[in-house]
């Protein structure tokens, strides 16, 4: 008789750790940590930053209107994606979140470098560590097992949480000058 084998993600809600069980928490950890500084750097000052006034300034001279309101809204999207993946938490909108900030990141910075100070590997690895996760979900050791829409991760939240980063980081690159 054949023997049966289930898919991963059946594997992992049924007690038996699986790699990615083990590794997608690396990721979201690592990736959440980055995030959450960044953005308490950009509202806090913490971490050595520049704080809300000198990120607003930045934002205005790269064409943004308000800067000062869009470096708030820019930290908090940081923040609060950052501490969603790091606790596994709504994992493919705290995901989108990175994504989103990230979309509006390169498009500021890009000259046609990829590597260098002007060039965006860093924000581009930082789009694909998110994506990866909006698409395979948070692992086990995740609080999403506790949202009951979230408990059986589906490819179709990480899509739809993907488009719906996209169009907002569109619209706000829209509303640049």
């Amino acid at each position: 008789m054949a023997e049966i084998r289930f898919p991963a993600a059946h594997r992992s809600m049924t007690g038996s750790t699986t790699p990615y069980d083990v590794g997608l928490p690396v990721l979201r950890v690592v990736l959440g940590v980055i995030m959450a500084i960044h953005g308490t750097q950009k509202l806090f000052r913490w971490f050595d930053g520049p704080g809300v006034k000198i990120t607003g300034m930045y934002f205005g001279k790269a064409g943004y209107p308000a800067g000062e309101t869009m470096a708030v809204i820019a930290g908090l999207t940081e923040t609060l994606g950052g501490l969603g993946l790091i606790l596994g938490l709504l994992t493919p909108l705290a995901a989108a979140a990175v994504v989103g900030v990230m979309i509006n990141a390169i498009a500021v910075k890009w000259t046609g470098a990829v590597l260098g100070l002007t060039g965006v590997e860093f924000e581009s690895l930082l789009v694909a560590g998110a994506v990866t996760l909006a698409l395979t979900g948070p692992g086990r050791f995740a609080l999403d097992r506790f949202v009951p829409v979230l408990r059986d991760h589906r490819v179709v939240y990480g899509v739809l949480s993907l488009g719906l980063a996209v169009v907002l980081a569109a619209v706000v690159l829209l509303i640049r000058d």
